[in-house]
């Protein structure tokens, strides 16, 4: 039997002493954190001394509170490469699937290309910048980061907008899943609130129990999907090559006619009609990028966030080249935008119909693609309206947190639940039979575009958050080599993410104004900056708060505990992989070598 008994942090080694069947203590190993055994000294070791070891761990003295109790804690029960999946499969969904349809037919393949680009960018700044405070202190969500690091009056501005943007998504992914399912089954034979009956109960009991439930349910849809999306990627690939029912070679075709880039309106001139289009779909890039900071919220419940959260934040940047730019690249080849069915899914734009993979897939003339597209958006959906339904009731939790919503909101069950929170975001899942009623359909379909404003302001906020965190480091003159992960080209990338969300933020809905005004649009599409604006203003009236100086900034407490975590997960890892028998066997040593790379890489 092995176990601790000192730690040497600063050449991360772990002192262990080694007993036999009667207790008595045969020898001294260290052992480094990677379970590898350094040497070990078998002569003259007493209990005694052991224990002086024992009582000189420069952790010993730490204590582990974190200010809460069992009755309002979350389980930290996830592991990395579940955070990992998630990160990589985790916001994939109709706003890839689907709302590319509506940019592609806006401004054309290469329009298209370009404003998601750009708006990959802008997201992985942001993602870097929440990983790095992640990893430096992990708290319970966006709310607990900018209360603590720039001005509580953002921290509730930005809760309460993005409790309004999950509100709102879980009961779309709902209402997407009825509709997936009506590609098959036709609505006059089954009520659509028949399958979001089904799918409602069966997210709410995966998010009822056990976060690591979610999380390994999770871990196999995102590896599902990740499959789904290279096979999408390679069928793309050979439908341009000729892989078709006529065996045409489309290459380049459809960039050359109809053309790269499309004119937003004939009454325009073409170089400005182009321009307008661009920035028309910079918005659509936006939707579907939503939910990509879901790393940041899983990290609370992370059993070390200080290895998962790098690796998920460095995995996002492979997922935005892999599954957005190439596939958004092949798509255009395969689609021209003035397709005929793109332009019948005018008037239904929340149509599974109005994808332009699924367009692409029945161009090819391959009978049962379809069919087995469809079923692969359905897994999308449902991932999606599962994280969404998460997302929603760890962003209240973190609300009656940091003292912004009711205290009864934190309670805990004895897995770890935030089971009144969650119970208030299923009640708003209800919503969702509104998609039943046409006309309810209508209004519904006002709140979805309330979404894309309100994640904007999110990834405001979180990059506003950033640069105070970041100034109180410098202003503090602590050495970001320590942190366990450092977002690169900061403090500039931080800026620029900035200045370009605020940039959309104001002009998202300007095509309001051609052609007529249309007020609907405008109020939808903008209603979400006054309620932010009157959330900070309001709480920081209120309650009379200011902007923290960087000087004042807390960037002490929480973070000896995080780190005595961090030595505990280590150790527990080590041990296990001293442990661990040789393998023997060319099965079980390849086995074990996919082990570890996998182990690796996730």
């Amino acid at each position: 039997m092995t176990e601790p008994v000192n730690i040497d942090s600063r050449n991360k080694e772990i002192k262990c002493r080694e007993k036999d069947d009667k207790g008595e203590t045969n020898n001294i190993s260290f052992i480094d954190l990677e379970g590898n055994n350094l040497n070990c000294l078998e002569n003259n070791v007493t209990s005694n001394s052991l224990d002086e070891e024992l009582n000189n761990d420069e952790y010993s003295n730490v204590s582990t509170s974190d200010g809460k109790h069992e009755g309002i804690r979350l389980k930290k029960n996830l592991e990395s490469r579940h955070i990992s999946m998630i990160a990589i499969g985790g916001s994939l969904g109709t706003g890839l699937l689907i709302g590319t349809g509506r940019a592609l037919k806006v401004a054309g393949p290469a329009a298209t290309l370009i404003a998601y680009s750009a708006v990959g960018v802008v997201v992985f700044f942001t993602m870097s910048c929440l990983g790095e405070m992640a990893t430096y202190i992990p708290l319970d969500g966006f709310t607990s980061y900018a209360s603590r690091y720039c001005d509580p009056a953002l921290g509730f501005a930005v809760g309460y907008a993005y409790m309004i943007k999950y509100f709102i998504l879980p009961p779309n992914q709902l209402t997407a899943a009825a509709l997936v399912i009506q590609f098959w089954v036709d609505a006059d034979k089954i009520n659509p609130g028949v399958w979001i009956t089904i799918v409602l109960v069966v997210i709410t009991l995966i998010n009822l129990f056990n976060v690591r439930l979610f999380g390994e349910l999770e871990f196999w849809l995102s590896l599902l999907k990740i499959f789904v999306m290279i096979g999408l990627i390679i069928l793309l690939f050979a439908i341009m090559l000729g892989a078709n029912s006529k065996h045409n070679k489309l290459g380049f075709r459809y960039w050359t006619h109809p053309g790269a880039f499309k004119s937003y309106s004939d009454d325009m001139t073409p170089s400005l009609g182009k321009f307008v289009a661009f920035v028309a779909v910079l918005i659509f890039g936006v939707f579907a990028y939503l939910g990509i900071e879901l790393t940041g919220i899983v990290a609370a419940e992370a059993s070390n966030p200080r290895k998962s959260i790098p690796k998920a934040i460095k995995l996002t940047l492979y997922r935005i080249i892999v599954f957005y730019m190439i596939t958004i690249f092949l798509v255009g080849l395969c689609v021209p935008y003035d397709d005929p069915k793109l332009l019948d899914t005018n008037k239904e734009n929340n149509s599974i119909a109005a994808s332009p993979f699924l367009i692409a897939v029945i161009n090819s003339g391959i009978r049962v693609l379809p069919h087995i597209f469809n079923g692969c958006i359905l897994i999308f959906v449902f991932s999606a309206a599962n994280s969404d339904l998460y997302v929603s009731s760890r962003n209240l939790y973190s609300l009656a947190i940091d003292h912004k919503a009711p205290k009864f909101l934190a309670k805990t069950n004895r897995f770890g639940i935030p089971y009144y929170a969650l119970l208030i975001s299923v009640s708003f899942c209800l919503l969702a039979f509104m998609s039943v009623s046409s006309g309810s359909a209508k209004v519904f379909n006002y709140f979805v575009n309330v979404v894309s404003i309100v994640g904007i302001l999110t990834w405001i906020s979180i990059l506003i958050t950033y640069i105070c965190f970041d100034k109180a480091v410098r202003a503090q003159g602590i050495d970001k080599s320590t942190f366990a992960y450092v977002s690169p080209f900061q403090p500039y990338g931080a800026y620029f993410s900035l200045a370009f969300c605020i940039i959309v933020a104001l002009i998202k809905n300007f095509t309001v104004f051609i052609g007529g005004f249309d007020y609907e649009s405008f109020i939808t599409g903008y209603i979400g900056l006054p309620v932010f604006v009157v959330c900070y203003f309001g709480y920081k009236i209120v309650c009379h708060t200011k902007i923290h100086s960087s000087k004042d900034v807390d960037l002490i407490s929480l973070k000896t505990t995080v780190d005595k975590e961090e030595m505990d997960h280590n150790i527990t890892n080590a041990l296990n992989n001293a442990s661990k028998p040789v393998p023997k066997g060319f099965i079980n040593i390849l086995y074990n070598k996919i082990g570890m790379f996998l182990d690796r890489i996730l």
